[in-house]
């Protein structure tokens, strides 16, 4: 029986093809897509890149539907609250650079990731990161993407060793431009779609 892992499906190119290349590895995969913010009150121009909007949903929705793998909504909107918008604006008031991607990725997005992942009796949990995982003599080790202009290696410095033994992420061996093919040659829709600039809870850059 296939090992099964739950990818982390915001909507966007890298994570589309990290479900597509896990799957081409014999994986038994399932997409979720984590709602932590809503951007419905929001008026944004109509070709406005960021996460978190009903197409982002529907675009994940529509890579797993072409992939024929399960996809489901996990609304984790309370807890991104608690955990990095009110943390952002507590650090900002304080005069600190806050780090709200690394706040989600170690609060939210791994945390609730596992947790589904245990419920669908998964082994493994997955993300579109640029980064590489490798098991080194001391244990599992973090090491820089090979589109280095793309690493992410950063932001999941604090994830520790159980939490690394069961996270997979395959896009990290790839330049951009590779995904992207990737992406094209399956047939996603998202394949050209923009990468997101903006913190996702700021859109446009508005901090008001």
């Amino acid at each position: 029986m296939a090992e099964k892992v739950v990818v982390a499906m915001s909507g966007g190119v890298d994570s589309s093809v990290a479900a597509l290349l896990l799957q081409q590895e014999g994986y038994d995969v399932v997409g979720v897509t984590m709602k932590l913010y809503s951007l419905d009150h929001v008026d944004l121009p109509a070709n406005y890149q960021g996460c978190c909007t009903v197409d982002d949903v529907e675009d994940a929705r529509a890579v797993c539907r072409r992939l024929g793998i399960p996809h489901y909504v996990l609304n984790v909107q309370r807890e991104f609250q608690t955990f990095v918008i009110d943390y952002f604006v507590a650090e900002y008031q304080k005069g600190r650079t806050p780090h709200p991607c690394i706040a989600c990725n170690d609060k939210i997005k791994f945390n609730f990731l596992m947790t589904r992942a245990t419920a669908l009796n998964a082994e493994y949990v997955a993300t579109g990161h640029y980064a590489i995982r490798e098991c080194s003599p001391q244990g599992w080790v973090l090491k820089k993407a090979v589109d280095q202009g793309k690493d992410q290696s950063y932001v999941l410095f604090g994830m520790g060793q159980q939490e690394l033994a069961h996270t997979l992420i395959p896009v990290g061996a790839y330049s951009k431009d590779d995904i992207r093919q990737m992406a094209l040659d399956a047939g996603f829709a998202n394949a050209d779609k923009p990468d997101s600039q903006d913190i996702c809870f700021i859109p446009l850059g508005d901090y008001r």
